[in-house]
């Protein structure tokens, strides 16, 4: 099958799922199918499925993320000695391991289509990464607390892994706890990629955005922690602060 057979397959599995979507007339423009498909996916609940799906989906994934272009880190030049900066796109950098800024729930963002890190994360990686994130919150029997960490595997996004961490959510003034509570995300994700025996490590900018941490101060946060993590453990770990928008990326080069 091509890519637009193996969409269309995806696409009307998905549908057969579930009685509700049975009126769904699948668009013929392929825009509209890459929707309606990212859609179907951001909605669907943590479960099991066919072998098939999965071969299908693991070879569609894969050659959309070839579509985009991948990024290396071995092609990135430091800023500093084992720090980087790259603006870009997260889910389509090879690398150790990628931050995704979860909610609580861990298992992703439900909001069809949703421009968030979750969504693009969980889309690109595949239903598995749904379905491994709710096993995790099955077994710890409780929503995740701010400022610690999981790891799953990446599934079918170019890094080796995810590291999953839930960032504050700044509701009025930002307070000290807000700030201890983004350094302990920053810090946990450290400590579980060297436990992992991960070398590299992109963090996406936490709790910025819809979690309205302030930008600037956020970014101060998180190359402090960095460093001071890698002083304290003499970690040789290499970071990526990986930023979206031109904004943050000018804060963290007046940083480093």
């Amino acid at each position: 099958m091509n890519q637009a057979q193996k969409r269309l397959f995806l696409i009307q599995s998905l549908l057969d799922e579930s009685p509700r979507y049975q009126e769904i007339e699948i668009p013929a423009e392929e825009t509209e199918q890459k929707r309606l498909l990212r859609s179907l996916m951001n909605v669907r609940k943590p479960s099991g499925i066919g072998a098939d799906f999965l071969a299908v989906q693991d070879e569609y994934l894969q050659e959309t993320t070839v579509e985009k272009g991948v990024t290396d880190l071995a092609d990135l030049t430091p800023i500093r000695p084992d720090i980087y900066l790259w603006r870009g796109d997260i889910t389509a950098l090879r690398c150790g391991a990628i931050v995704n800024a979860a909610n609580s729930g861990m298992t992703g963002c439900y909001q069809p289509c949703h421009n968030c890190i979750d969504n693009c994360i969980h889309t690109y990686a595949g239903v598995q990464l749904r379905l491994r994130c709710d096993e995790l919150m099955r077994a710890q029997g409780h929503a995740e607390p701010t400022g610690q960490a999981k790891i799953t595997p990446a599934y079918n996004l170019p890094c080796d892994y995810v590291l999953h961490t839930v960032g504050p959510i700044v509701e009025g003034r930002l307070t000290r706890k807000h700030e201890e509570q983004l350094t302990s995300c920053y810090r946990s994700c450290l400590a579980l990629a060297d436990e992992n025996n991960i070398k590299s490590v992109a963090f996406c900018c936490i709790s910025t955005g819809v979690f309205m941490f302030p930008n600037e101060r956020a970014a101060e946060i998180a190359v402090q922690t960095v460093e001071e993590y890698k002083q304290q453990t003499h970690s040789e770990i290499k970071v990526i602060f990986n930023v979206f928008k031109e904004l943050d990326e000018q804060i963290y080069q007046n940083l480093l």
